[in-house]
């Protein structure tokens, strides 16, 4: 139940329950690893670090890389948090649903098994990354291969019509682009007034952990200011309310998801502290050491005394932050226009004309699994 001096969730949206991760995840999924695909150019973007970036910052795509390992990662977090993220996002039978960087299928999984009967129009930029969710739902959930089609485009080019949409979904793709709100202004031209959006973000800003280190702390901000320099935010699910209201929707409610894991709870210690999160820090080492954020013995000292958190005695916490909001009914035909970015998303063809691929090249948007399936 919603606290009566909370916003309550729009009618016809997905509720929002309790917000505690259970501790046992449903059964794991097998991932191959994306491949890159090109790297958008760079863009300035101040860092959310309140100390000052260093000059020999990189601007990767994706700052945790395309390895093996990494896609393990995102599909250990994808079926960690499934129960806790997806919890109350059931979209109706025959409805249409797009789903914003789909990476390697990690969300996608889950999202048909929770609607079964929607109309799922799953997007990314990367060819390969396609393919790794196409095989993933052939082999994890083949019942649902009909009721859902494949498209490769750019964010910021999206081939759909105005209206197309009666929900979208986004999970993990808005921290990693520098201008989030041109995004969503583009999102909400596509979907139908009256339809709703589903945002899911983490905050690195809310990690608690004990015991409590400055040197581990470090190295977690060494990730955000590396994210920061890719033009991206590991800070920005604070910031999905003024996001939303910035890019045009309404009745926006914003809701925390709340992990908490410690030795009462060893499925949350082992596969949300070790393998999602420090797994994701550990995995920016050779870009923090060579933009000369830290040294190898200081950065060792703060990985060791960050996996003391998923030791006998240690705890960890971190909260996610779900938003659900709604395209106003009112809402001009072309989706407004503008957004306060000032960029104008257009149309480029029709969502019931678009084949499973639609071979568009893209330059702008994260790579295919920075997009739904990242952590950070």
């Amino acid at each position: 139940m919603n606290a009566p001096d909370q916003p309550q969730p729009p009618a016809g949206s997905p509720d929002f329950p309790a917000s505690s991760a259970p501790d046992t995840p449903p059964p794991p999924y097998s991932y191959a690893s994306p491949s890159p695909s090109p790297s958008p150019s760079p863009h300035p973007s101040a860092s959310p670090s309140p100390s000052p970036r260093p000059s020999r910052l990189p601007s990767p795509a994706y700052v945790h890389g395309y390895s093996d390992r990494e896609a393990r990662r995102l599909g250990d977090q994808a079926d960690t948090l499934a129960q806790l993220l997806h919890a109350g996002t059931a979209y109706p039978a025959g409805s249409t649903v797009l789903e914003v960087g789909c990476g390697v299928g990690a969300q996608t999984l889950h999202l048909v098994n929770g609607s079964p009967g929607a109309r799922i129009a799953a997007l990314d930029r990367s060819a390969a990354s396609l393919d790794q969710a196409r095989a993933q739902l052939a082999a994890h959930a083949p019942h649902a291969a009909a009721n859902v089609t494949w498209h490769r485009a750019d964010l910021h080019r999206l081939p759909f019509s105005d209206a197309s949409f009666d929900h979208v979904f986004l999970c993990f793709v808005l921290e990693h682009l520098p201008d989030p709100v041109r995004a969503l202004t583009g999102l909400r031209r596509v979907l139908r007034p009256g339809g709703t959006l589903t945002a899911i973000e983490g905050d690195h800003g809310s990690v608690v952990f004990h015991p409590d280190s400055p040197a581990a702390r470090r190295v977690i901000d060494h990730q955000v200011r590396l994210q920061a320099a890719a033009g991206g935010n590991a800070l920005v699910g604070r910031q999905l309310h003024p996001l939303l209201t910035g890019a045009g929707f309404a009745d926006v409610a914003v809701r925390p998801r709340t992990v908490y894991a410690d030795a009462s709870r060893p499925g949350l210690v082992s596969g949300f502290t070790r393998r999602t999160f420090i797994a994701m820090v550990e995995s920016v080492r050779d870009e923090a050491l060579a933009a000369g954020l830290t040294a190898p013995a200081d950065w060792g000292r703060g990985i060791a005394d960050l996996r003391r958190s998923a030791e006998p005695g240690g705890s960890f916490h971190y909260t996610f932050f779900k938003a659900v909001a709604v395209r106003p009914a009112d809402d001009p035909a072309d989706g407004g226009g503008r957004g306060r970015s000032g960029q104008h998303a257009r149309s480029a063809g029709s969502f019931s004309r678009v084949g499973s691929s639609c071979g568009m090249h893209t330059n702008s948007l994260t790579p295919g699994a920075s997009s739904a399936a990242s952590f950070t």
